[in-house]
């Protein structure tokens, strides 16, 4: 068994205006999920991508527009989606205030297709 010191990893930029910790993946021993947050500004958030597995987000604090397809949702702290592998989806801090955001993937590392990208993204590896 191994205790994961969450404050241990880093806090990076992941876009302007996104702070994210990557909390578990390959790089400190899971072999099928990992698990990571964000810091949303107001108006930002992820664009339209797809994973190849499921992925879940919950909303800590703030509101999230988030989207699924062409359907979206708003979502409020101590709400959460299940998004099924595949399909295209994305979020926005629809507040005021900075969107708290947890994500887990049914994947040791991060990978993503983005709509404004031709390439797989691949993050979090070992």
């Amino acid at each position: 068994m191994a205790v994961i010191v969450h404050s241990d990893n880093k806090l990076e930029e992941w876009r302007t205006g996104i702070q994210t910790r990557m909390l578990v993946s390959t790089r400190n021993g899971a072999n099928q999920l990992c698990m990571f947050e964000q810091w949303v500004e107001p108006g930002t958030g992820a664009p339209t991508h797809l994973h190849p597995v499921e992925e879940i987000l919950t909303v800590l604090s703030g509101d999230a527009d988030i989207w699924l397809d062409k359907e979206h949702f708003m979502v409020a702290a101590g709400q959460s989606v299940i998004i099924p592998s595949g399909i295209r989806h994305g979020f926005r801090n629809a507040g005021s205030e900075t969107l708290h955001i947890h994500a887990v993937l049914a994947s040791a590392d991060f990978q993503a297709w983005f709509d404004d990208s031709m390439s797989m993204v691949r993050r979090w590896t070992d």
